[in-house]
């Protein structure tokens, strides 16, 4: 294998693992894709935001503010609050049945949408650590880093893809509002532990 296409998988290979964990990024967009509502606006927001992370950490973003322990502190302590304040929003959908059904919902506007999903990105301090520290990072290991880019932007646009269009899939399972119940739960209690782990972090 040549060294170009080896910097390029391994790219994919480290982004995609680090994409996949539950997290809130990955929440928002199984909910649009679940509601089948701005689906492709939110794929795309995720996707060229991670594109701009990882460039940013290759170009060398992450070292400069790894030597900066005081933003990463404020960085962790508001995207703790952020992911505590979502966590209850959630637990509230949870403990309300009426509202769990998405299609007896009002649909958030696209503007509304777009804001949320950015808030989801930018805000969360795990999307720094896994694009611009950890992906750019391993970047510098190799010959051809900006090849690894691609290869970690490609995982980016395949994962979001996968998840939001291909939400829908569960539709029927999560036709029932016992079942959004559970959903919002489980989003509730995932978020609740990403903020503990920041602030224990």
């Amino acid at each position: 294998m040549s060294a170009v296409l080896t910097s390029t998988v391994a790219g994919f290979s480290v982004a995609i693992a680090l994409i996949v964990a539950i997290g809130a990024q990955n929440a928002f967009v199984l909910r649009q894709g679940l509601r089948r509502e701005h689906v492709v606006p939110v794929v795309v927001t995720c996707a060229a935001s991670d594109a701009l992370l990882i460039v940013a950490g290759i170009a060398g973003l992450g070292t400069a503010v790894a030597g900066r322990p005081g933003l990463l502190t404020a960085i962790r302590w508001g995207g703790a609050a952020f992911l505590l304040c979502y966590a209850a929003l959630a637990a509230r959908r949870a403990l309300r049945p009426g509202a769990l059904v998405p299609t007896a919902q009002p649909p958030a506007t696209l503007r509304a949408t777009v804001l949320a999903c950015l808030a989801f990105t930018w805000l969360n301090p795990h999307v720094y650590l896994d694009t611009v520290l950890l992906v750019g990072g391993i970047a510098q290991q190799h010959e051809h880093r900006w090849l690894f880019g691609v290869g970690a932007t490609s995982a980016s646009v395949v994962w979001f893809t996968a998840l939001g269009v291909g939400a829908h899939r569960l539709a029927p399972l999560l036709a029932r509002p016992a079942a959004w119940r559970v959903l919002d739960g489980v989003v509730a209690v995932v978020m609740v532990a990403l903020a503990v782990a920041l602030l224990l972090g």
